[in-house]
């Protein structure tokens, strides 16, 4: 897509704004990852929520025959008289027509004009082709960024926590380490210097070995998984744009490096890296070799090119602790926005948080 476009399409052509149902995976992430979309939003995780309750939708908005944004909008039925739900997990992607070369471009966040353009063209589509009680967007936007969405609120419950902590892969390996607290800096030498070999995971027997750490973390922390297939899905949908890596240990004395003690899962566009999985197991702790492995992911992803590196969401936990070591800042996103389409919108959102905990609980029956 050109740089520039004189006039601005998203000022001089709105009536000329148009959507358009993508069906080309090849093309889909070539045009998400040329607008600098995040990962979420690539065909792949699509295809993963597909084949459970969710329908995929890509749509391409284009104004005045220019590409003005992207969206994959995740559709799910409801019951009864809610109908359905739509859903855009980290978008819309929003080109940056008025021709600025700034980071905002670079990231999918568009200028102001385009952003408005394209989140109500997407709103309309969702609307109009899937209705039910309403939308939620979640952009990659830092907060403060503006959408101006007729009858737009935000959510009251959010899927991704807009708390964060994004570093900036386009820093020097060095720069990055002295932006961690020292505890950290500590721990990471003290885990290189374990018997550990820190690389990628590359067959589906070491996928099923990070797993079982994965149910064991989960069984320490009190949080729901989805079956192992499902991970397996994600792995094979998103192939080389889901890099897992482990830090191993060896079975025997003198064998190779062939156990996994610790994992963190991926997913990876062009410019952005959003951790999904990651856990450890005992001797994992005791090496404290998760510090060591995020290291190394972080190298690994500066290396591969990509400019930013999500950890994926910030509470008061013992994980988020650990996570804020990595850095001596926090970053907020703008959080979700919903757009309601009935007067069953509040209904449904009242209702939510116990229809989990019954999800959960019957989860946790079998």
């Amino acid at each position: 897509m050109p740089a520039s476009a004189t006039p601005s399409p998203a000022t001089s052509a709105a009536a000329s704004v148009s959507v358009e149902v993508v069906t080309d995976r090849t093309v889909w992430d070539h045009e998400v990852n040329g607008l600098g979309g995040h990962p979420l939003q690539l065909w792949g995780w699509g295809e993963v929520k597909s084949a459970g309750a969710w329908t995929a939708h890509r749509l391409r908005i284009t104004a005045g025959g220019h590409t003005a944004g992207l969206a994959q909008v995740l559709e799910r039925p409801l019951p009864a008289q809610f109908k359905a739900l739509t859903y855009v997990p980290r978008g819309p992607v929003v080109a940056h027509l008025d021709g600025a070369n700034t980071m905002r471009a670079v990231f999918g966040v568009g200028d102001s004009d385009t952003r408005n353009l394209v989140t109500n063209a997407v709103t309309d589509w969702a609307r109009e082709n899937v209705g039910g009680v309403g939308i939620t967007l979640e952009p990659d936007w830092p907060v403060g960024t503006r959408a101006d969405l007729p009858n737009r609120r935000y959510a009251p419950n959010p899927v991704l926590y807009p708390s964060t902590l994004i570093l900036d892969l386009r820093k020097s390996e060095d720069e990055l380490m002295s932006a961690m607290s020292k505890k950290t800096r500590q721990y990471i030498r003290k885990s290189l210097r374990e018997d550990l070999e820190f690389r990628e995971v590359t067959t589906s027997k070491e996928i099923d070995a990070c797993l079982r750490i994965y149910r064991q973390t989960a069984e320490r922390a009190g949080f729901g998984l989805h079956s192992d297939s499902y991970y397996h899905l994600v792995k094979t949908e998103l192939g080389s744009a889901s890099p897992v890596f482990a830090a191993f240990a060896r079975s025997s004395a003198d064998g190779p490096y062939d156990r996994p003690v610790s994992f963190v899962w991926f997913a990876a566009s062009n410019t952005t890296s959003f951790e999904l999985y990651g856990g450890m197991n005992d001797d994992g702790m005791n090496l404290r070799a998760n510090y060591g492995l995020k290291w190394h992911a972080i190298c690994a992803m500066k290396d591969r090119g990509v400019i930013r590196y999500d950890v994926n969401g910030l509470l008061n936990d013992g994980i988020s602790n650990f996570k804020r070591g990595f850095a001596k800042h926090e970053d907020e996103l703008v959080g979700s926005i919903d757009v309601p389409f009935s007067r069953w919108y509040s209904t449904w959102n009242s209702a939510l948080p116990t229809a989990k905990k019954v999800v959960r609980k019957l989860r946790g029956s079998h």
